[in-house]
């Protein structure tokens, strides 16, 4: 059994932004291999870890995708030594200045986010956040050492390293989605000892934060009869409004709006209920912000819902999570997938 805050430190603390996510991916594969029957990479970089159901040939499968992208920044500018950078991904730039990064140029240079004194920057935003395009990348270098090193187009990731509360919690970058990642890890280790009727592939998929792409094409190779997102979803956080954030420690989220499949999100509150899994209701009134807003329009249309792990202070460098919610979201999942038979999809009926 994978102890889950090592392995979640391990992941947060591998490279892996959106597009550039080699780093991340054999951490993932090493933690799938003796847990699934095959495993594969699609042509843009997802991981696929298959475990075979124990149903009659065809047997249905479903996809549970996660995303292992994250965000960070590309090098845009070099400027006497100097590294402008623009953003993957959404990025909340108000606490950007003086975080610690790393510049995969031709080879990896620890760096620091800067900005200009204040009194040098133009008036308009001497006050409130600094916008990226007046933040640098210092790498401590001269100049014509940093030309040799760093070109325009190298990605770079934060370097923040991930630490412990005393309320079982971890902070640090990239728990979006890696937290998902060790969530479904805890699912797949669950059936690898129980069985389960349904072909069941695990999917990490990449490009989340800036394209779908992992998440469409995933879907359309492998076509599966439903589909499960395991995200973050916005915690609480001070003078956060309650009725669109959720308390860490209280257990994940099930979506609801038109993305969601209204069966699938029955059948998945009702199992809450029973296991006595707490959950929240969480309202998307158009999309979920997950890869099941691409999944469920592939081909004829795949049935999706969406489990959120609440998370503090998203698409910053200093996230934070609770590991209680990380290992209900896996159950959850993975008491539903053991419960699927062979008449499940007759019963689904688009009901809301």
């Amino acid at each position: 059994m994978t102890e889950i805050l090592p392995f979640l430190k391990e992941l947060i603390s591998a490279p892996g932004i959106s597009g550039y996510e080699t780093g991340v991916r054999p951490i993932i594969e090493k933690a799938w291999q003796p847990i699934t029957d095959q495993m594969s990479v699609s042509r843009l970089g997802s991981l696929h870890g298959l475990q075979k159901g124990t149903g009659g040939e065809p047997r249905p499968s479903i996809i549970v995708a996660t995303h292992m992208d994250a965000i960070g920044l590309m090098v845009n500018a070099i400027i006497d030594g100097f590294l402008r950078v623009t953003s993957i991904g959404g990025i909340d730039g108000r606490v950007l200045p003086g975080q610690m990064v790393t510049v995969h140029g031709r080879q990896e240079l620890a760096g620091m986010l800067v900005q200009t004194p204040v009194r040098l920057l133009p008036s308009n935003v001497q006050s409130g956040v600094v916008p990226l395009e007046y933040l640098l990348v210092d790498v401590g270098l001269l100049p014509d050492e940093v030309a040799r090193l760093v070109r325009v187009g190298d990605p770079v990731s934060f370097a923040q390293p991930p630490f412990e509360t005393v309320g079982e919690t971890l902070v640090g970058h990239t728990l979006d989605n890696r937290a998902g990642v060790a969530a479904m890890t805890c699912c797949l280790e669950t059936l690898h000892s129980r069985p389960h009727v349904w072909d069941v592939w695990a999917v990490a998929t990449v490009q989340e934060e800036t394209t779908y792409g992992g998440a469409l094409t995933s879907a359309f190779q492998l076509h599966p009869s439903l589909c499960v997102s395991i995200d973050v979803t916005f915690g609480s956080e001070p003078s956060s409004p309650s009725h669109l954030t959720f308390p860490l420690g209280k257990g994940p989220t099930l979506i609801w709006g038109p993305v969601v499949h209204p069966f699938l999100h029955k059948i998945l509150k009702e199992l809450a209920e029973r296991l006595e899994i707490p959950i929240s209701i969480e309202p998307a009134a158009r999309y979920s912000a997950t890869d099941s807003d691409a999944m469920q329009l592939v081909a004829e249309g795949i049935p999706n819902v969406v489990i959120g792990i609440p998370l503090r202070y998203m698409h910053t460098p200093v996230e934070m999570i609770a590991l209680k919610d990380i290992t209900r979201a896996g159950r959850l999942v993975a008491e539903f997938i053991a419960q699927l038979d062979e008449t499940f999809m007759e019963k689904l009926t688009w009901d809301d």
